[in-house]
């Protein structure tokens, strides 16, 4: 009994060890949390537009209500400031408030279960003493009761939540496994990529939050209206046909000669990974490349045809369903190629959000429009403006199958029910009369 306890008490040593000394105010750790909390993407969802850093009030939707974010600056009395490093990495990595009770999933802690305890400690240096505090009192929830009530969340984290880890993070690398491990720790814990591009079960978890879990993992997800894409390496709808340097360059500018940021993913590139250091960025590539494809079977690309292109610059288009609008509202920029310009418009051949079973992405984009971000790797942001205006459900629906039937593409056809579907849930205008 007494070696036993005493091995219990090593073990709970050992396991603790990485809490034993608080994180320092030094400089060099702070910039480190400052790093960190952009690889999480922390102020995106903790800052509303115009409004101050890290305030919170950003409402988040979701299907039980909107969810705002709360202020996550140091402020004793409306923010975090009275939160010790236990608090906060509880918080953080388990999804518990400081007062105990559970936090919506919204905060992805399902993901950053995977941070480092070091990581933690740097995250919480930045956020206690490398932001500035604002008194802004948090909004209450538009969740209604009995939704709103907070046990249901406790049971959800028990049953769906990984155990956080005690093991230090990989350190940054350029090539092979350590790379590999480098990338899996941030595609997987800060990155947090599977909230929004893995699909979510019944109880609206996550169907997987890690390779390990299976296929489903970073298969493509709704939110928001976006179908956030495939990351797996199919070669349809996926990153099969992708180099790492096109996700390097698209991580890092938001664009690259396969397509452009849009959505929710904008955002990402704006806010988050364009300030990511080309060794994380890299070793992300590495990680993502290395998933096969979610369809066994989808390991050949979409081969190129230029038929259709050809008989669109003969003048046969009227003949053509969907192509006469096509050229009326889209070739100007996509080409009758179907080529765009690289890095500028995209390209609609071989495009896998084109190619997606699901068009809610490509119907999005064509009624509201989209923006391509600006980064420091390319300054420039290009716009396509919204179509919903101008264009009635059928055009709409016509354009995007024409686009997904074309150029050597081969998607199902698109609807105008599925258009009117979408018009409604992104509030977009309504459609003009003909």
């Amino acid at each position: 009994m007494k070696k036993h306890a005493l091995l219990a008490a090593v073990f709970l040593l050992t396991a603790n060890a990485a809490w034993a000394a608080g994180p320092s105010t030094d400089t060099q750790r702070i910039q480190r949390g400052e790093y960190l909390s952009r690889a999480g993407d922390c102020i995106a969802c903790h800052t509303v537009q115009g409004g101050k850093p890290y305030a919170g009030g950003l409402g988040i939707a979701s299907p039980l209500g909107t969810i705002y974010s709360t202020n996550i600056t140091p402020d004793k009395k409306t923010g975090i400031g009275n939160y010790t490093l236990q608090d906060f990495d509880r918080a953080l990595r388990q999804g518990i408030a400081k007062d105990g009770h559970t936090l919506y999933p919204a905060m992805p802690y399902t993901s950053y279960a995977r941070v480092s305890p070091d990581d933690v400690k740097a995250l919480y240096a930045y956020f206690m003493h490398g932001v500035a505090p604002v008194d802004q009192p948090n909004k209450a929830n538009g969740i209604t009761w009995p939704l709103s009530m907070r046990w249901p969340l406790g049971v959800w984290r028990k049953m769906f939540a990984p155990t956080p880890v005690d093991t230090p993070a990989p350190a940054p690398a350029d090539s092979g496994d350590a790379a590999m491990l480098r990338g899996k720790y941030l595609v997987e814990g800060l990155g947090h990529c599977s909230a929004c591009h893995t699909p979510r079960g019944v109880a609206l978890q996550e169907k997987a939050t890690s390779a390990a879990d299976g296929a489903d993992f970073l298969s493509g997800g709704v939110v928001d209206g976006w179908l956030a894409g495939n990351l797996r390496g199919d070669t349809t709808d996926g990153l099969g046909t992708w180099s790492k340097a096109d996700l390097v360059a698209f991580l890092k500018s938001g664009r690259n000669a396969h397509s452009a940021a849009f959505g929710g993913m904008s955002d990402v590139v704006e806010q988050s990974t364009q300030y990511l250091s080309d060794s994380d960025l890299n070793a992300m590539a590495a990680y993502l490349k290395s998933l096969p494809p979610k369809n066994a079977s989808a390991t050949q690309p979409v081969a190129y045809d230029d038929t259709v292109g050809k008989e669109l610059l003969g003048g046969h288009a009227a003949s053509i369903p969907g192509a006469m609008d096509f050229l009326n509202n889209c070739a100007a920029c996509h080409r009758a190629t179907g080529k765009g310009y690289a890095e500028v418009f995209p390209t609609l051949a071989q495009n896998p959000a084109v190619n997606a079973a699901d068009p809610q992405s490509l119907i999005h984009i064509i009624l509201v429009g989209a923006q391509v971000p600006s980064t420091s790797a390319a300054p420039t942001s290009y716009a396509m403006p919204a179509f919903d205006w101008r264009l009635t459900d059928k055009e709409v629906a016509d354009i995007a199958t024409f686009v997904r039937s074309s150029w050597g593409n081969n998607a199902p056809a698109v609807t105008a029910d599925q258009v009117a579907k979408v018009r409604k849930e992104v509030g977009a205008a309504a459609a003009p009369s003909r």
